[in-house]
């Protein structure tokens, strides 16, 4: 499985980053091409691998080779859909006089070679918080969006052509090293031109940091956040001693700086160390969303072993049993109540496999993948 890990990021930095592909090293079995494809895949990446296949004449199987092919169709596809979205929402943003901020991949696609190769699953667009009924409310009427659900930080909307908006009122990640500061992010943004802003570089870069160690501590986060990190590292200007404060104050300096060497490794020409792979071991072990082995692992070293984790899921933290029961918000004093109305949906037969699932992992997981997982979180300062 090692050389095709390696044969991925070589294949994703000849695409993506410029690297030279020598043919020959890259040569592969059908079924070396297969686990490439599925690894691939399961990052949301086997279009940028595919392309760079396809280009360079490595794929004989025809049925491996309508595979990569597909993948590429529907990255491109993807992403003119979401760029036609995003076009109808800054129109209608606009003209309403709604100040908004593009987020994550909207931004990031600037610096790929090609716009379709930084694939998104949806539309991430900050507003303000005042401003989010208003928001929501024209999207509904002039835009025919449905499907409102509120959320944490956001509320999920679907377009009539089937794209997911994610439209953010904050940025918050629920964790209170890195709210202090996200909290704070129209601040650090500066007018783009009309109603629209953009962040400064170097609280762009914060917020990526962010949310990369939010989900790595809920599971991983894909190879792509490490992808888009090279990128920025590299075509972004932005003042790192700025940036390094920012960090330091949220506590995840030292994740960051593991990121970026992570990110060189794996593109760049940075040798492993002991840290960089048991990171890579973690990571693509979980595909973009991350898996609930490593989010169990991870929740049991955060919060002292299993009873704690378990403790920790039973009692829901305020906030968020705010989102699902807004009407709890200002009223403390009914969490109580409202944790128990939360623990009667257990029933409910969707919750109660999802939970015996989780239950089944916590029982499951092995002393040496917990001895794993807190030994990298320590070094990596995150606990």
């Amino acid at each position: 499985m090692e050389k095709v890990v390696r044969i991925m990021m070589d294949l994703i930095a000849s695409e993506v980053c410029g690297k030279t592909v020598d043919n020959e090293k890259y040569v592969c079995s059908d079924e070396e091409l297969e686990k490439l494809y599925r690894l691939s895949k399961s990052h949301d990446l086997a279009h940028i691998v595919g392309n760079a296949l396809i280009r360079n004449d490595l794929i004989a199987d025809k049925e491996l080779l309508e595979k990569f092919r597909k993948q590429i169709f529907l990255a491109v596809y993807r992403y003119e859909a979401i760029n036609d979205e995003l076009g109808r929402l800054r129109g209608i943003l606009e003209g309403a006089g709604i100040p908004f901020i593009s987020l994550k991949g909207a931004v990031i696609r600037t610096y790929y070679p090609e716009p379709w190769m930084r694939t998104s699953c949806d539309i991430d667009i900050l507003v303000c918080r005042e401003q989010l009924d208003k928001a929501t409310g024209l999207l509904e009427t002039e835009l025919g969006y449905t499907d409102r659900v509120e959320n944490y930080h956001d509320v999920s909307m679907m377009s009539p052509s089937g794209v997911h908006l994610e439209l953010h009122h904050s940025i918050k990640e629920n964790a209170d090293n890195l709210d202090a500061l996200l909290a704070e992010c129209w601040s650090y943004a500066d007018s783009a031109g009309g109603c629209e802003y953009a962040f400064s570089p170097e609280f762009f870069l914060f917020h990526q940091f962010s949310h990369a160690a939010y989900h790595f501590l809920h599971g991983g986060c894909g190879v792509r956040p490490f992808l888009d990190l090279y990128l920025l590292n590299r075509k972004l200007s932005f003042d790192r001693g700025a940036l390094e404060g920012m960090l330091e104050k949220a506590g995840i300096k030292r994740f960051s700086g593991m990121a970026f060497r992570l990110a060189d490794v794996w593109f760049g020409d940075v040798e492993h160390d002991e840290l960089t792979k048991q990171m890579e071991q973690f990571v693509l072990s979980g595909g973009v969303y991350g898996t609930l082995e490593n989010s169990v692992a991870v929740s049991q070293q955060k919060q002292k072993g299993r009873i704690g984790h378990i403790l920790h899921r039973v009692w829901l933290p305020y906030e968020l049993l705010c989102v699902s029961y807004p009407r709890l918000r200002g009223r403390r004093y009914l969490q109580p109540f409202y944790e128990l109305v939360r623990w009667l949906r257990i029933f409910k037969p969707n919750t109660y496999r999802k939970k015996s699932r989780e239950l089944e992992a916590v029982k499951n997981l092995s002393t040496e993948k917990k001895s794993e997982v807190n030994q990298m979180l320590q070094q990596l300062e995150l606990l």
